[in-house]
């Protein structure tokens, strides 16, 4: 579980808070999306810096309502919440 890496969740502003943890930034970023209130007609803006780093990941984000997959598991509702991020840019921190 080494290759783990965090991710802050950042403001405009430049305040951060939030962690996500993921194996590459789109991971940590689809883990955002799902608790955001975007749609694909408005998406929001999410940015991800890694911990240690000065790069900060710029995704366009949002989430839709589908139909949950035929082989889902018992306890599984019907419809199910499904992120979608898109990267748009990857700034630098000076």
């Amino acid at each position: 579980m080494s290759d783990m890496r965090n991710f802050v969740l950042r403001d405009e502003d430049g305040s951060e808070h939030g962690v996500f943890t993921g194996k590459q930034p789109r991971q940590a970023a689809l883990k955002a999306a799902n608790r955001c209130n975007g749609t694909k007609s408005e998406p929001i803006t999410i940015r991800l810096r890694e911990r240690g780093t000065k790069k900060v990941q710029v995704f366009k984000a949002w989430k839709e309502i589908v139909k949950a997959p035929e082989n889902k598991p018992s306890w599984m509702p019907e419809e199910i919440s499904k992120p979608f991020v898109k990267k748009e840019k990857i700034e630098t921190i000076e």
